[in-house]
């Protein structure tokens, strides 16, 4: 079975696509082509360039004092963090290597403050594309590349099923880590908090907006099976859950493989 992939953002619930990764090929889908929006980016290169252990290693060693060595304040680039220790850690996994010279065609999806549109990267710098898809507005810098100023692709494509209809014929998965708004409003707005503090609210509206951004993004651009990973119980910030989220996205695999084998 041929499977073209698109990989949602959801920051640290990114881990979750390395568990989707892993029972596809298990169950011996092949990989056609590949997309990914944010986090979704760096599995998407990663999947295209036969990286997923490298990946795996980094999120489950990653702990709460391996977070703190990519906070790097630097305000003078338009956002809180500099973005360094990010840029050199792609580096010493991807070099100079090239989109277009990937094992597989891959889309790196940003959003560029000028136009107001989606990009679409499937040439030029690995580092590059990830570190655009990535920068999360005011939080990493944005990459400038000709007279685009680009930024995290969440903010206009959490799914990218677009991207990845555009460089292969084969049917889409779609793995949306934005799906799981009961789980997620649960944990945000706990049944009986009476106390409904400036910072619970505000998390609970964002988490509100990329749901439904997502799922519009989904109405207009339908994948063949989308699948939602129960992850909404876990912050996006937290980068240190990895064994969790792969587990539960390799369950996400187990429990639509029905919708999914009817693709082949």
């Amino acid at each position: 079975m041929k499977l073209a992939l698109a990989l949602g953002g959801g920051a640290g619930l990114g881990w979750a696509h390395i568990g989707v990764l892993r029972a596809l090929l298990e169950r011996g889908v092949v990989i056609d082509a590949v997309s990914g929006t944010s986090i979704g980016a760096l599995a998407a290169v990663c999947a295209a360039s036969d990286r997923i252990d490298a990946l795996e290693e980094l999120a489950r060693s990653t702990n709460r004092r391996q977070v703190m060595r990519f906070i790097d304040i630097d305000p003078r680039k338009g956002s809180v963090l500099g973005g360094r220790t990010v840029r050199n850690r792609l580096r010493q996994h991807f070099g100079q290597e090239q989109l277009q010279d990937l094992r597989l065609p891959v889309a790196v999806v940003a959003a560029d403050l000028v136009s107001g549109g989606e990009i679409s990267i499937t040439n030029g710098s690995v580092v590059d594309a990830v570190r655009a898809s990535i920068a999360i507005p005011g939080v990493f810098p944005p990459l400038r590349r000709d007279n685009m100023v680009l930024i995290d692709g969440g903010v206009l494509s959490p799914v990218p099923v677009r991207a990845v209809r555009a460089l292969s014929a084969a049917p889409v998965l779609a793995v949306n880590l934005q799906g799981d708004y009961a789980a997620r409003a649960a944990a945000t707005l706990p049944a009986g908090q009476r106390l409904l503090t400036p910072f619970r609210v505000g998390r609970a509206g964002l988490s509100l907006l990329l749901t439904q951004l997502a799922r519009q993004g989904l109405v207009i651009d339908p994948p063949d099976v989308e699948i939602a990973p129960l992850v909404g119980h876990i912050d996006v910030r937290n980068f240190t859950r990895a064994d969790e989220l792969i587990r539960l996205g390799r369950a996400a695999v187990a429990a639509d493989w029905a919708r999914i084998a009817a693709l082949g």
